[in-house]
């Protein structure tokens, strides 16, 4: 559990950073020239990407992010990616003074850290430790600083994937205290509760992703939601969030129509 008083997720995220940068400082070497599916990436970028790390330009480091994990030599994937990570880092942050993920799909980019890309997992444990602290900052900051549900989703399953399972991350936002995380609870909740219910919830990225874990989580997250309700009264999120977490424990049908039958509906509606 995180105490909200003094907390500031920037200040975490830039001190995750620093970890990183110091983790990685001394890059891992490759033993020979990169190699990788030529029709997608030319000779010289794959020469550029095993040069200096800080000298591969950002479109070129979101290639290789992006790039599917088949595409590259097995045994030098891992190290590539150990080698561009705290730029790869940056790529998802700015530096700690604001987070700005709009139009990168974090699911994939981070899913490629996962067991079959390069098993974050299986990384020296100074440097997988100060990856992952990393991403706890990525995470509290999107909790907590008003994005969408659907954004803050995306980079949980993407995380969720890069270190082996979702129950941790999931524990580690309940852990996040204080209102800007309470809001960005009900947020989640609302929108993952209603999915579930449409039986709409999928993983795209992380194929091992079960469903009924994220199920099962927000009924244990149904007293801090109804706090929520009750200091927000007019809060319809919060509202609506007590409906879906009651249905799902109940394992009754949604309360809401699914979208796609509103059109038909309103057609017999108005007939």
């Amino acid at each position: 559990m995180l105490d909200p008083l003094g907390f500031d997720p920037y200040a975490m995220w830039r001190r995750a950073l620093a970890q990183v940068d110091d983790a990685f400082a001394s890059p891992p070497t490759l033993d020979r020239p990169v190699g990788g599916c030529t029709h997608c990436t030319p000779e010289s970028e794959l020469r550029v990407l095993g040069g200096d790390p800080s000298a591969v330009p950002d479109d070129l480091l979101g290639h290789f992010m992006r790039e599917v994990v088949d595409h590259w030599d097995a045994d030098q994937y891992p190290v590539l990616w150990r080698r561009l990570i705290p730029r790869a880092l940056r790529a998802w942050g700015t530096a700690g003074q604001s987070v700005d993920l709009a139009g990168v799909d974090l699911a994939l980019e981070l899913g490629r850290l996962g067991h079959d890309g390069a098993r974050l997992v299986d990384w020296p444990a100074p440097e997988r430790t100060a990856v992952e602290q990393a991403l706890r900052a990525l995470v509290a900051i999107a909790v907590t600083d008003g994005r969408s549900a659907g954004e803050v989703a995306e980079l949980i399953e993407g995380t969720a994937a890069a270190t082996g399972g979702l129950e941790p991350w999931l524990g580690y936002i309940a852990g996040l205290f204080g209102p800007e995380a309470d809001a960005g609870l009900v947020r989640l909740a609302v929108d993952w509760g209603t999915d579930l219910l449409w039986e709409d919830f999928r993983f795209s990225w992380w194929y091992d992703g079960d469903p009924r874990t994220v199920a099962d989580w927000l009924v244990t997250q149904h007293g801090r939601v109804e706090a929520f309700a009750i200091q927000h009264p007019r809060c319809k999120n919060a509202a609506d969030a007590l409906v879906a977490i009651a249905r799902l424990r109940e394992g009754r049908e949604s309360a809401w129509l699914y979208p796609c039958a509103l059109p038909e509906l309103i057609a017999v509606l108005t007939s």
